[in-house]
């Protein structure tokens, strides 16, 4: 008799916690027992899951007490500061998709398909990236594997739905004419915003730092140069990006579009002459990373354009949780 599993959703009525549920009713994983937690304010209200009404439960320190296996936390990372280690102790591998330990040393920052290898078993908090660092490393790691990586350019065109529900109603508001703003210090309606998450010294902002810190850890290449520009767009959901590498190795353009295509995770769309190329509206909804405009850049030596899109919501953050406890219960 095969083993069933426990698994907690904590977070499971925010917008991340939701599509996590729904990525769940697909995947269909041998998990007979689900328990949905939130903060005091979600407590008691009810989610339609699998066919059936889960109430929701009130986050406590004796919520793990009762013996889980896996936990995905998408609540923050001061709840994930607090309550992730609790949840460890009692023996329950925690995902967790907050920034709370994504740098520490010894917890695992994982992107199934580029580097599950990464995964101990004595590991019991294991950290789910940024949304727009995964969708910018599936194709990376495809390149890096063949050409070597010498250096990276991101820029970032990002969904308000990357900065959940108040960012989403700023869009709404903008869109109905509503002077109203939640979220961003700015309208986003009908404008741009280069700036996600707080400014620091040095002048880029905390998004930026994050997708170069957490792109070197994932590539295992931590003194690779990497710079990002991070903006916010009128978009509701899926992360575009302009990705530049500069690559060790000469390479053939074709070759470089093969690769891609046959590799896990990532569906090539690349038929400029058809207008065929990676959109956002397209994107959503999906589980896969979509790389189109490829492209050498010829102002550099071994320079190359890719243009890739990306269900922030899903791969970004849902998706990408759920397979990684899909990877430990097949490991």
């Amino acid at each position: 008799m095969s083993k069933k599993y426990k698994l907690a959703i904590v977070g499971a009525t925010g917008v991340v916690g939701r599509s996590i549920l729904k990525v769940l009713e697909e995947e269909n994983l041998p998990i007979d027992e689900y328990k949905l937690f939130a903060s005091k304010k979600s407590a008691g209200s009810t989610i339609s899951f699998l066919g059936l009404d889960y109430v929701v439960n009130e986050l406590d320190i004796f919520s793990f007490d009762e013996g889980f296996d896996y936990a995905i936390f998408s609540a923050g990372s001061d709840i994930a500061l607090k309550y992730a280690p609790i949840a460890a102790s009692k023996g329950c591998t925690v995902i967790d998709n907050s920034s709370c330990f994504r740098m520490d040393f010894s917890v695992p920052l994982v992107v199934p398909e580029v580097n599950s290898n990464s995964i101990r078993s004595s590991d019991k908090i294991i950290a789910n990236p940024n949304c727009s660092t995964i969708q910018g490393v599936l194709p990376l790691k495809v390149l890096d594997d063949k050409y070597s990586i010498k250096r990276v350019v991101y820029s970032t065109y990002q969904a308000v739905s990357g900065s959940g529900k108040k960012g989403i109603l700023d869009l709404e508001n903008g869109i109905k004419g509503i002077d109203s703003l939640e979220k961003f210090p700015h309208p986003i309606f009908n404008n741009c915003l280069p700036h996600i998450d707080v400014f620091l010294d040095n002048g880029y902002t905390k998004e930026e730092e994050k997708m170069i810190n957490e792109t070197r850890k994932i590539l295992n290449k931590p003194s690779l140069p990497v710079t990002a520009t991070t903006v916010r767009v009128p978009v509701f959901n899926s992360h575009s990006e302009s990705i530049n590498v500069e690559l060790e190795k000469e390479f053939d353009i074709q070759e470089v579009i093969n690769i891609l295509s046959k590799s896990k995770g990532i569906i090539v769309q690349d038929n400029p002459k058809d207008n065929i190329y990676p959109l956002a509206i397209n994107a959503t909804g999906h589980n896969e990373v979509f790389v189109g405009r490829i492209r050498r850049d010829y102002s550099v030596k071994s320079g190359l354009n890719l243009w890739v899109v990306a269900d922030n919501i899903r791969k970004g953050a849902a998706t990408n949780a759920v397979q990684i406890v899909k990877y430990l219960i097949e490991k």
